[in-house]
Protein backbone atom coordinates (compact mmCIF):
# COMPACT_ATOMS: atom_id res chain seq x y z
CA UNK A 1 0.00 0.00 0.00
CA UNK A 2 2.87 2.73 1.24
CA UNK A 3 3.99 1.89 -2.39
CA UNK A 4 0.84 1.76 -4.46
CA UNK A 5 0.57 5.56 -2.82
CA UNK A 6 4.26 6.79 -3.49
CA UNK A 7 3.62 6.00 -7.04
CA UNK A 8 0.17 7.78 -7.44
CA UNK A 9 1.59 10.94 -5.74
CA UNK A 10 4.50 10.33 -8.09
CA UNK A 11 2.16 11.16 -10.70
CA UNK A 12 0.20 13.74 -9.57
CA UNK A 13 3.97 15.26 -9.10
CA UNK A 14 4.58 14.97 -13.22
CA UNK A 15 1.48 16.10 -13.25
CA UNK A 16 1.29 19.81 -11.82
CA UNK A 17 5.29 20.17 -12.71
CA UNK A 18 4.56 19.99 -16.33
CA UNK A 19 1.84 22.13 -16.45
CA UNK A 20 3.20 24.40 -14.66
CA UNK A 21 5.44 24.95 -16.72
CA UNK A 22 2.58 25.58 -19.18
CA UNK A 23 2.05 28.46 -17.67
CA UNK A 24 3.42 31.97 -18.71
CA UNK A 25 4.88 32.07 -14.76
CA UNK A 26 8.57 32.84 -15.69
CA UNK A 27 10.49 30.86 -12.68
CA UNK A 28 8.87 27.54 -13.08
CA UNK A 29 10.88 27.37 -16.50
CA UNK A 30 14.38 28.23 -14.35
CA UNK A 31 16.66 25.07 -13.76
CA UNK A 32 16.57 25.98 -10.07
CA UNK A 33 13.29 25.28 -10.01
CA UNK A 34 13.11 21.88 -11.71
CA UNK A 35 15.93 20.79 -8.79
CA UNK A 36 13.76 22.46 -5.93
CA UNK A 37 10.77 20.73 -6.91
CA UNK A 38 12.08 16.94 -7.53
CA UNK A 39 14.34 17.63 -4.79
CA UNK A 40 11.55 18.78 -2.10
CA UNK A 41 9.11 15.73 -3.47
CA UNK A 42 11.52 12.78 -3.88
CA UNK A 43 13.14 13.67 -0.13
CA UNK A 44 9.43 14.08 1.14
CA UNK A 45 8.75 10.60 -0.19
CA UNK A 46 11.69 8.83 1.37
CA UNK A 47 11.10 10.62 4.72
CA UNK A 48 7.56 9.11 5.19
CA UNK A 49 9.02 5.37 3.72
CA UNK A 50 12.00 5.99 6.45
CA UNK A 51 9.03 7.02 9.11
CA UNK A 52 7.07 3.89 8.81
CA UNK A 53 10.11 1.61 8.03
CA UNK A 54 12.51 2.22 10.77
CA UNK A 55 12.60 3.44 14.34
CA UNK A 56 13.16 7.23 14.05
CA UNK A 57 12.88 9.58 16.90
CA UNK A 58 9.11 10.76 16.89
CA UNK A 59 9.91 14.58 16.92
CA UNK A 60 11.55 13.91 13.25
CA UNK A 61 8.88 11.45 12.54
CA UNK A 62 5.86 14.60 13.13
CA UNK A 63 7.90 17.16 11.24
CA UNK A 64 7.93 14.82 8.20
CA UNK A 65 4.14 13.66 8.18
CA UNK A 66 3.02 17.26 9.25
CA UNK A 67 4.62 18.35 6.00
CA UNK A 68 3.90 15.13 3.90
CA UNK A 69 0.14 15.61 4.96
CA UNK A 70 0.18 19.59 4.28
CA UNK A 71 2.28 18.98 0.77
CA UNK A 72 -0.18 16.30 -0.34
CA UNK A 73 -3.67 17.93 0.32
CA UNK A 74 -2.71 21.19 -1.75
CA UNK A 75 -1.49 19.46 -4.72
CA UNK A 76 -4.86 17.14 -4.24
CA UNK A 77 -6.54 20.49 -4.41
CA UNK A 78 -4.93 22.03 -7.47
CA UNK A 79 -5.25 18.78 -9.97
CA UNK A 80 -8.22 19.36 -9.43
CA UNK A 81 -7.95 22.93 -10.42
CA UNK A 82 -6.17 21.45 -13.42
CA UNK A 83 -8.47 18.67 -14.38
CA UNK A 84 -10.93 21.06 -14.59
CA UNK A 85 -8.86 23.05 -16.99
CA UNK A 86 -7.77 20.22 -18.77
CA UNK A 87 -11.82 19.15 -19.39
CA UNK A 88 -12.88 22.85 -20.60
CA UNK A 89 -9.88 23.25 -22.66
CA UNK A 90 -10.79 19.71 -24.53
CA UNK A 91 -14.10 20.51 -24.76
CA UNK A 92 -13.65 24.11 -26.35
CA UNK A 93 -11.05 21.86 -28.68
CA UNK A 94 -14.07 18.82 -29.76
CA UNK A 95 -16.49 22.07 -30.18
CA UNK A 96 -14.10 24.04 -32.70
CA UNK A 97 -13.62 20.66 -34.29
CA UNK A 98 -16.75 20.24 -35.11
CA UNK A 99 -18.51 23.50 -35.76
CA UNK A 100 -15.39 24.52 -38.41
CA UNK A 101 -16.40 25.82 -41.51
CA UNK A 102 -18.73 23.37 -43.74
CA UNK A 103 -16.36 21.63 -46.72
CA UNK A 104 -13.31 20.76 -44.58
CA UNK A 105 -12.23 17.09 -43.83
CA UNK A 106 -11.46 16.38 -40.51
CA UNK A 107 -7.73 16.09 -41.47
CA UNK A 108 -8.12 19.79 -42.05
CA UNK A 109 -9.67 20.83 -39.35
CA UNK A 110 -7.68 18.77 -36.92
CA UNK A 111 -4.22 20.70 -38.88
CA UNK A 112 -5.83 24.17 -38.71
CA UNK A 113 -6.99 23.38 -34.64
CA UNK A 114 -2.85 22.35 -34.16
CA UNK A 115 -1.65 26.05 -35.53
CA UNK A 116 -0.60 28.13 -32.54
CA UNK A 117 -2.58 30.68 -31.38
CA UNK A 118 -2.47 33.97 -31.31
CA UNK A 119 -0.71 36.02 -28.36
CA UNK A 120 -2.45 37.33 -25.98
CA UNK A 121 -2.51 40.80 -25.83
CA UNK A 122 0.04 42.58 -23.16
CA UNK A 123 -2.28 43.31 -20.32
CA UNK A 124 -4.13 39.97 -21.01
CA UNK A 125 -4.40 36.59 -19.54
CA UNK A 126 -5.75 33.60 -20.92
CA UNK A 127 -8.81 31.79 -19.19
CA UNK A 128 -5.98 28.77 -18.64
CA UNK A 129 -3.27 31.25 -17.22
CA UNK A 130 -5.92 32.40 -15.05
CA UNK A 131 -7.32 28.74 -13.35
CA UNK A 132 -3.51 27.25 -13.13
CA UNK A 133 -2.83 30.69 -11.07
CA UNK A 134 -5.61 31.18 -9.03
CA UNK A 135 -5.77 27.35 -8.22
CA UNK A 136 -2.07 27.58 -6.82
CA UNK A 137 -3.79 30.27 -4.16
CA UNK A 138 -6.66 27.98 -3.55
CA UNK A 139 -4.68 25.16 -3.11
CA UNK A 140 -2.15 26.98 -0.68
CA UNK A 141 -5.11 27.58 1.52
CA UNK A 142 -5.18 24.53 3.63
CA UNK A 143 -1.67 25.34 4.72
CA UNK A 144 -2.44 27.85 7.30
CA UNK A 145 -5.49 26.00 8.78
CA UNK A 146 -3.50 22.42 8.68
CA UNK A 147 -0.07 24.26 10.30
CA UNK A 148 -2.57 25.75 13.14
CA UNK A 149 -4.07 22.48 13.75
CA UNK A 150 -0.47 21.25 14.86
CA UNK A 151 0.74 24.48 16.45
CA UNK A 152 -2.09 24.77 18.52
CA UNK A 153 -4.86 22.09 18.21
CA UNK A 154 -3.18 18.94 19.05
CA UNK A 155 -2.94 19.13 21.98
CA UNK A 156 -5.48 21.10 23.27
CA UNK A 157 -7.72 18.64 25.49
CA UNK A 158 -11.44 19.82 25.79
CA UNK A 159 -13.50 17.90 28.59
CA UNK A 160 -16.95 17.58 27.06
CA UNK A 161 -20.06 17.09 29.72
CA UNK A 162 -22.79 14.65 28.93
CA UNK A 163 -25.81 13.29 30.83
CA UNK A 164 -26.61 9.84 30.66
CA UNK A 165 -30.40 9.23 31.82
CA UNK A 166 -31.27 5.43 32.39
CA UNK A 167 -34.57 4.41 33.56
CA UNK A 168 -32.82 1.06 35.19
CA UNK A 169 -30.53 2.86 36.70
CA UNK A 170 -30.20 1.88 40.99
CA UNK A 171 -30.71 5.09 42.59
CA UNK A 172 -27.56 4.68 44.57
CA UNK A 173 -25.39 5.17 40.86
CA UNK A 174 -27.39 8.33 40.19
CA UNK A 175 -24.69 11.10 40.06
CA UNK A 176 -22.28 8.49 39.05
CA UNK A 177 -19.58 10.42 37.39
CA UNK A 178 -17.46 8.03 34.69
CA UNK A 179 -14.60 9.64 32.43
CA UNK A 180 -13.56 8.44 28.94
CA UNK A 181 -10.86 8.68 27.05
CA UNK A 182 -9.55 6.80 23.75
CA UNK A 183 -7.32 6.41 20.99
CA UNK A 184 -4.39 7.70 22.98
CA UNK A 185 -1.91 6.44 19.88
CA UNK A 186 1.81 7.10 21.88
CA UNK A 187 3.43 6.51 19.01
CA UNK A 188 2.39 9.69 17.61
CA UNK A 189 3.30 11.76 20.57
CA UNK A 190 6.07 14.27 20.98
CA UNK A 191 5.16 16.63 23.91
CA UNK A 192 5.35 15.15 27.50
CA UNK A 193 4.35 18.07 29.00
CA UNK A 194 1.18 18.39 26.74
CA UNK A 195 0.29 14.88 27.20
CA UNK A 196 0.35 15.56 31.17
CA UNK A 197 -1.61 18.84 31.13
CA UNK A 198 -4.96 16.33 29.54
CA UNK A 199 -4.32 13.90 32.29
CA UNK A 200 -4.12 16.37 35.28
CA UNK A 201 -7.58 17.82 33.62
CA UNK A 202 -9.07 15.03 33.72
CA UNK A 203 -8.01 13.94 37.38
CA UNK A 204 -9.34 17.20 38.52
CA UNK A 205 -12.73 16.16 37.29
CA UNK A 206 -12.63 13.27 40.21
CA UNK A 207 -14.86 10.41 38.58
CA UNK A 208 -15.65 8.01 39.91
CA UNK A 209 -14.42 5.37 37.74
CA UNK A 210 -12.53 6.28 34.16
CA UNK A 211 -13.12 4.18 30.91
CA UNK A 212 -10.31 3.79 28.15
CA UNK A 213 -11.59 2.04 24.64
CA UNK A 214 -8.92 1.12 22.38
CA UNK A 215 -6.23 2.36 20.62
CA UNK A 216 -3.23 2.30 23.91
CA UNK A 217 -0.64 2.45 20.59
CA UNK A 218 -0.17 2.71 16.71
CA UNK A 219 1.55 -0.30 16.40
CA UNK A 220 4.01 -1.54 19.14
CA UNK A 221 3.99 -1.60 22.59
CA UNK A 222 7.24 -0.13 23.15
CA UNK A 223 5.65 3.40 22.27
CA UNK A 224 4.12 3.53 25.61
CA UNK A 225 8.11 3.71 26.83
CA UNK A 226 8.23 7.04 27.54
CA UNK A 227 4.25 7.58 28.43
CA UNK A 228 3.61 5.07 30.54
CA UNK A 229 4.31 6.84 33.83
CA UNK A 230 2.12 9.44 32.73
CA UNK A 231 -1.18 7.34 32.77
CA UNK A 232 -0.44 5.44 35.19
CA UNK A 233 -1.50 8.70 37.09
CA UNK A 234 -5.29 8.17 35.89
CA UNK A 235 -6.95 6.26 39.02
CA UNK A 236 -10.42 6.27 40.47
CA UNK A 237 -12.28 4.83 43.14
CA UNK A 238 -13.80 2.31 41.12
CA UNK A 239 -11.18 1.86 39.30
CA UNK A 240 -9.88 2.33 35.21
CA UNK A 241 -11.38 -0.22 32.91
CA UNK A 242 -9.62 -0.45 29.62
CA UNK A 243 -9.93 -2.49 26.27
CA UNK A 244 -7.80 -3.22 23.35
CA UNK A 245 -8.47 -1.60 19.54
CA UNK A 246 -7.40 -2.40 15.81
CA UNK A 247 -4.21 -0.98 16.50
CA UNK A 248 -3.19 -2.77 19.91
CA UNK A 249 -2.48 -6.00 17.76
CA UNK A 250 0.07 -4.96 15.88
CA UNK A 251 -1.37 -5.63 12.89
CA UNK A 252 -0.54 -2.51 10.66
CA UNK A 253 3.13 -3.67 11.54
CA UNK A 254 3.55 -7.55 11.73
CA UNK A 255 1.25 -7.99 9.23
CA UNK A 256 -2.16 -10.10 9.43
CA UNK A 257 -0.51 -13.19 9.86
CA UNK A 258 0.23 -14.73 13.32
CA UNK A 259 3.86 -14.90 14.44
CA UNK A 260 5.83 -14.71 17.49
CA UNK A 261 7.16 -11.34 16.97
CA UNK A 262 3.30 -10.63 16.83
CA UNK A 263 2.02 -12.80 19.70
CA UNK A 264 5.09 -11.06 22.58
CA UNK A 265 3.67 -7.34 20.77
CA UNK A 266 0.32 -7.83 21.76
CA UNK A 267 1.51 -9.39 25.54
CA UNK A 268 3.20 -6.51 26.14
CA UNK A 269 0.49 -3.97 25.02
CA UNK A 270 -1.77 -6.80 27.68
CA UNK A 271 1.21 -6.30 30.16
CA UNK A 272 0.90 -2.45 29.92
CA UNK A 273 -2.02 -2.16 30.93
CA UNK A 274 -1.69 -4.15 34.30
CA UNK A 275 1.47 -2.59 35.23
CA UNK A 276 -0.40 1.15 34.80
CA UNK A 277 -2.82 -0.77 36.79
CA UNK A 278 -5.91 -0.58 34.14
CA UNK A 279 -8.23 -3.34 34.29
CA UNK A 280 -7.98 -4.54 30.74
CA UNK A 281 -11.47 -6.50 30.12
CA UNK A 282 -10.70 -9.23 27.26
CA UNK A 283 -14.54 -10.29 26.81
CA UNK A 284 -15.24 -10.01 30.38
CA UNK A 285 -17.19 -8.47 32.88
CA UNK A 286 -17.09 -6.67 36.14
CA UNK A 287 -19.56 -5.21 38.64
CA UNK A 288 -19.80 -2.42 40.33
CA UNK A 289 -21.37 -2.31 43.96
CA UNK A 290 -22.51 0.97 45.57
CA UNK A 291 -24.28 -0.68 48.88
CA UNK A 292 -26.36 -3.13 47.96
CA UNK A 293 -26.71 -2.34 44.16
CA UNK A 294 -25.09 -2.85 41.30
CA UNK A 295 -24.19 -2.52 37.67
CA UNK A 296 -22.24 -4.59 35.34
CA UNK A 297 -19.17 -3.03 33.18
CA UNK A 298 -19.10 -4.84 30.16
CA UNK A 299 -15.45 -4.85 28.10
CA UNK A 300 -14.80 -6.47 24.60
CA UNK A 301 -12.00 -6.97 22.27
CA UNK A 302 -12.03 -4.67 19.29
CA UNK A 303 -14.66 -5.73 16.97
CA UNK A 304 -15.66 -3.68 13.51
CA UNK A 305 -17.08 -4.38 10.52
CA UNK A 306 -15.65 -3.92 7.27
CA UNK A 307 -11.74 -4.61 7.34
CA UNK A 308 -11.05 -3.84 10.56
CA UNK A 309 -10.48 -6.87 12.84
CA UNK A 310 -13.38 -9.02 14.17
CA UNK A 311 -11.17 -10.10 17.56
CA UNK A 312 -14.02 -9.64 20.71
CA UNK A 313 -16.62 -12.22 21.54
CA UNK A 314 -19.87 -10.01 23.06
CA UNK A 315 -21.63 -13.17 24.32
CA UNK A 316 -19.02 -14.35 26.09
CA UNK A 317 -18.27 -10.88 28.19
CA UNK A 318 -21.93 -10.68 28.62
CA UNK A 319 -21.82 -13.93 30.67
CA UNK A 320 -22.69 -13.49 34.41
CA UNK A 321 -24.33 -10.08 33.57
CA UNK A 322 -28.04 -11.72 33.06
CA UNK A 323 -29.53 -10.38 36.34
CA UNK A 324 -27.89 -6.26 36.60
CA UNK A 325 -29.97 -4.11 35.72
CA UNK A 326 -27.93 -1.84 33.90
CA UNK A 327 -24.76 -2.87 31.08
CA UNK A 328 -22.41 -0.37 30.08
CA UNK A 329 -20.18 -1.48 27.32
CA UNK A 330 -16.75 -0.89 26.23
CA UNK A 331 -16.07 -1.61 22.54
CA UNK A 332 -13.67 0.32 20.50
CA UNK A 333 -15.74 1.04 17.24
CA UNK A 334 -18.87 2.05 17.05
CA UNK A 335 -19.79 0.32 13.72
CA UNK A 336 -20.08 -2.51 16.85
CA UNK A 337 -23.38 -1.04 17.87
CA UNK A 338 -25.52 -1.56 14.64
CA UNK A 339 -24.00 -5.15 13.59
CA UNK A 340 -24.75 -6.76 17.42
CA UNK A 341 -25.06 -4.32 20.34
CA UNK A 342 -28.50 -3.10 19.69
CA UNK A 343 -29.32 -7.12 19.63
CA UNK A 344 -28.93 -7.18 23.29
CA UNK A 345 -30.06 -5.37 25.97
CA UNK A 346 -26.93 -3.27 26.97
CA UNK A 347 -27.77 0.12 27.67
CA UNK A 348 -24.32 2.40 27.08
CA UNK A 349 -22.11 1.59 24.62
CA UNK A 350 -18.57 3.42 24.95
CA UNK A 351 -16.61 3.73 21.84
CA UNK A 352 -13.85 5.62 20.11
CA UNK A 353 -11.95 4.82 16.73
CA UNK A 354 -12.55 7.97 14.30
CA UNK A 355 -11.17 10.57 15.94
CA UNK A 356 -13.99 12.81 14.19
CA UNK A 357 -11.14 12.22 11.08
CA UNK A 358 -9.23 15.00 13.12
CA UNK A 359 -10.97 17.53 10.92
CA UNK A 360 -14.25 19.46 10.80
CA UNK A 361 -16.69 21.48 12.83
CA UNK A 362 -17.88 20.71 16.33
CA UNK A 363 -20.61 23.12 18.05
CA UNK A 364 -22.94 22.61 20.38
CA UNK A 365 -26.09 21.82 18.49
CA UNK A 366 -24.15 21.51 14.91
CA UNK A 367 -21.53 19.03 13.93
CA UNK A 368 -19.54 18.02 10.62
CA UNK A 369 -16.39 16.11 9.31
CA UNK A 370 -15.56 13.70 6.23
CA UNK A 371 -15.88 10.96 9.13
CA UNK A 372 -19.81 10.97 8.68
CA UNK A 373 -19.55 10.11 5.59
CA UNK A 374 -17.75 6.09 6.85
CA UNK A 375 -19.55 5.83 9.91
CA UNK A 376 -23.31 6.55 10.79
CA UNK A 377 -22.29 6.86 14.20
CA UNK A 378 -18.63 9.34 14.01
CA UNK A 379 -18.58 11.48 17.48
CA UNK A 380 -21.03 12.90 20.41
CA UNK A 381 -24.40 10.42 21.44
CA UNK A 382 -26.74 8.78 19.77
CA UNK A 383 -29.62 6.87 20.93
CA UNK A 384 -31.70 4.03 19.29
CA UNK A 385 -35.19 2.24 20.97
CA UNK A 386 -33.41 3.88 24.55
CA UNK A 387 -30.21 2.26 24.43
CA UNK A 388 -27.06 4.91 23.67
CA UNK A 389 -23.96 5.03 22.58
CA UNK A 390 -21.14 7.45 22.87
CA UNK A 391 -18.57 8.04 20.48
CA UNK A 392 -15.23 9.51 22.31
CA UNK A 393 -13.44 11.88 19.33
CA UNK A 394 -10.24 10.73 20.56
CA UNK A 395 -6.98 11.65 23.09
CA UNK A 396 -4.29 11.54 20.62
CA UNK A 397 -3.81 11.60 16.70
CA UNK A 398 -2.78 9.54 13.76
CA UNK A 399 -0.84 10.43 10.59
CA UNK A 400 -1.31 14.15 10.70
CA UNK A 401 0.14 15.63 14.10
CA UNK A 402 -3.03 17.49 14.77
CA UNK A 403 -6.49 18.77 14.80
CA UNK A 404 -8.63 21.07 13.23
CA UNK A 405 -11.95 21.95 14.54
CA UNK A 406 -12.29 18.36 15.70
CA UNK A 407 -10.40 18.77 19.39
CA UNK A 408 -9.08 15.96 21.59
CA UNK A 409 -11.56 15.07 23.93
CA UNK A 410 -12.19 14.20 27.43
CA UNK A 411 -15.59 13.17 28.00
CA UNK A 412 -17.76 13.50 31.91
CA UNK A 413 -20.55 10.89 32.01
CA UNK A 414 -22.83 11.71 34.92
CA UNK A 415 -25.58 8.85 35.52
CA UNK A 416 -29.09 9.57 36.19
CA UNK A 417 -32.29 8.15 36.98
CA UNK A 418 -35.45 9.30 34.98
Amino acid sequence: MLIFNSIFLFFLDFYIFFALRATKISFVRKKWFTVVWWAYSLSLLAGVFISFKFNIPLMYRSIILVLFFMTAVSKFIYVIVLLIDDLRRGGVWVSRLFSSKAGKSIEERVEELEKPLPEQPKNGISRSDFLLKSGLVVASLPMFPLAWGVLSSAYDYRVRRQKLVLPNLPKSFHGFKIAQISDVHSGSFYNKKAVLGGIEMLLGEKPDAIFFTGDLVNNVASEMRDYQDIFSKLHADFGVYSTLGNHDYGDYYYGKEDSAAKRKNLKDVIDTHKVMGWDLLMDENRILKVGNEEISIVGVQNWGTGRFPKKGDLNKALIGTEDKAVKLLLSHDPSHWRAQVLDTDIDVMFAGHTHGMQFGVRGEHFQWSPAKYIYKEWAGLYEENQQKLYVNTGYGFLGYPGRVGILPEITIFELATS
